[in-house]
């Protein structure tokens, strides 16, 4: 099957312009607005991005009792002073582990949310990897936003996130991420083609440098909201201008 077929089968049921055009309006602060004593995924983070007038990008891993943490790792070495999965401790536990170099303090959703109060918009990725149960993750986020009114998406690099929101959540954008290089699950053609077509995605997020991409810009060409990663230097924040309609940011890379 060709790539065009496999991107018009993408594309019944395309997105709502309406609905994810707002996707394309901000540039997202890559775990909050972190540097020097403002560590990644802390509140403080956050809230610099909030000041700044900038989108938020969060990770997601879930606690032992199942709620939804703000952490990128799925260890907790390189972040704490701890050691060991994130997975092992409850959420109670993980709220009074310090990240390191700093007072801030490991965080839910639950927390940033009010924080954010609508002013600006959060994208959430959840994390996963083979043989987890990434379910129990998208209810304990699904969970957190079932009050929440601002403008909110999540994303991951597994398919199983989006057919899941799309069946008990449809409420919430739901997108992909994705790269080309030897991390992750998507490094053939056919993998992304397959990757697609199970998470019937509303967006995607696509590695910056992996762009340009002949799939990617026929989805962006019909309608597709494109955003990328990691934006980290004047160059890449140039290519991604190019080749995609939302920057996700850090750094050297922050306008």
């Amino acid at each position: 099957m060709s790539t065009a077929t496999l991107i018009d089968q993408l594309i019944v049921g395309a997105p709502n312009p309406a609905r994810v055009g707002w996707l394309r309006d901000w540039e997202y602060a890559h775990r909050g607005l972190h540097g020097p004593g403002v560590p990644e995924n802390s509140l403080a983070a956050f809230g610099l991005a909030v000041e700044r007038g900038m989108g938020v990008e969060c990770d997601i891993q879930r606690s032992r009792d199942g709620c939804a943490m703000l952490l990128h790792d799925w260890e907790l070495d390189r972040l704490t002073g701890l050691s060991g999965p994130t997975a092992s401790h409850s959420a109670e536990e993980l709220a009074q582990v310090a990240l390191l170099d700093s007072e801030h303090r490991l965080a839910r959703l639950d927390d940033l949310l009010p924080l954010l109060d609508g002013k600006v918009p959060i994208l959430i990725e959840i994390k996963s990897k083979r043989g987890y149960d990434v379910r129990r993750s998208c209810r304990a986020v699904a969970n957190a936003l079932e009050n929440y009114a601002g403008r909110h998406a999540v994303m991951s690099f597994d398919p199983r996130v989006c057919t899941w929101f799309a069946k008990y959540s449809p409420e919430t954008l739901r997108g992909l991420v994705m790269r080309e290089d030897d991390v992750g699950m998507t490094q053939k053609a056919w993998q992304r083609h397959v990757a697609l077509w199970a998470a019937r995605p509303e967006f995607i997020a696509y590695h910056v440098a992996a762009l340009p991409n002949p799939m990617v810009a026929g989805l962006r060409k019909r309608g597709m909201p494109v955003l990328t990663w990691t934006v980290n230097s004047p160059e890449s924040r140039a290519h991604a201008k190019v080749h995609a309609d939302a920057l996700i940011s850090e750094g050297d890379g922050l306008a």
